[in-house]
């Protein structure tokens, strides 16, 4: 299949880290997520009710990155892929990248981040 969703550069402030600084304060987030699946029949007839609403999974990613308070980006990350796989069965696979756009390392590096790709079985 080669129909994909792209949701770029969401910018969520969320609670994620296992330092003590970061379980105090929110910070900075992005995400890109692909959200594969058919859209031809969508396409065809011009119709949001045959696609994957990708307002609605900015939502759902928004979301469990506020209320999830993570340790780990990896968890964050997974939970999200989970959660969109699960939300509609045309969705075949998604991939979630989130990244820290202001680590906690002393080092200039503009950002640390995880990806992960869930297909369905």
């Amino acid at each position: 299949m080669s129909d994909v969703i792209e949701l770029r550069e969401l910018r969520v402030n969320a609670v994620v880290g296992v330092l003590a600084e970061e379980r105090t304060r929110v910070q900075p987030l992005v995400f890109d997520i692909d959200i594969e699946r058919s859209f031809k029949k969508a396409a065809k007839n011009d119709d949001i009710n045959e696609t994957t609403n990708y307002a609605l999974m900015v939502t759902l990613a928004e979301r469990i990155a506020v209320d999830g308070k993570f340790f780990l980006l990896e968890t964050l990350c997974e939970r999200v892929a989970s959660e969109i796989l699960n939300f509609d069965t045309a969705i075949t696979s998604v991939t979630v990248m989130v990244k820290k756009v202001v680590p906690p390392v002393p080092e200039d590096i503009a950002s640390v981040g995880v990806r992960c790709t869930r297909k369905r079985k």
